[in-house]
């Protein structure tokens, strides 16, 4: 009987060893699986944030072109001008994804400024340039609005995975952060920026 004892303690042990083992081999697999996604989520954010970097690019190429065409028509707004060149080497400076945010919010309103003088002159309305220009801004505007959905919607996919479990504890363990929606902050600016001249 004593033997019969040792064999089922012995057995105990054996079954109490492989429930440990499957239970960090589950962890293991848990850990692996929502490391991995965190990391697509996060590629994913960064992608789409290229996406955005190339248009706000080619907006920023897109402001000397208009500038100099507007100039002419601009006499007493020479400010205006300054801070737009301003903007545009902040935009070269910038480093990080809220600060590019940061400086491409602040150009939208200069752009409402130029588009203020077209609408205000009828010889640079009917500026070929200046209507060459200005489809290539809408263009470029509207690819924005398309690019910041598909953005946003990436890191609203991400942030909500480091904050639900279990993949908030991998996302602890391995230092994930939030990553930062591109919202539009100035109530005018949730209005399309008008770019028809027409």
């Amino acid at each position: 009987m004593a033997s019969f004892a040792v064999l089922l303690s012995g057995l105990g042990i054996l079954a109490l060893i492989a429930l440990i083992l499957t239970l960090v081999v589950v962890f293991i697999i848990v850990l692996i699986v929502n490391h991995n996604k965190l990391i697509r989520l996060r590629e994913q954010v960064a992608n789409e944030w290229s996406q955005i970097d190339v248009e706000l690019q080619r907006r920023f190429d897109l402001i000397p072109n208009l500038t100099n065409t507007v100039k002419g028509y601009m006499t007493h707004e020479k400010k205006t001008l300054a801070e737009i060149a301003e903007v545009r080497t902040r935009w070269a400076e910038a480093k990080s994804v809220a600060d590019k945010i940061k400086v491409s919010k602040e150009l939208d309103s200069f752009i409402n400024s130029l588009i203020a003088v077209a609408e205000s002159n009828p010889d640079l309305k009917a500026s070929d340039n200046f209507l060459q220009l200005q489809s290539e801004l809408s263009n470029t505007e509207s690819r924005i609005a398309i690019t910041r959905t598909a953005y946003n919607n990436s890191v609203t996919a991400y942030n909500t995975a480091i904050k639900v479990f279990p993949s908030n504890i991998v996302a602890s363990m391995f230092k994930f952060t939030p990553s930062e929606l591109f919202e539009v902050s100035d109530v005018k600016a949730h209005e399309a920026v008008k770019v028809d001249f027409n």
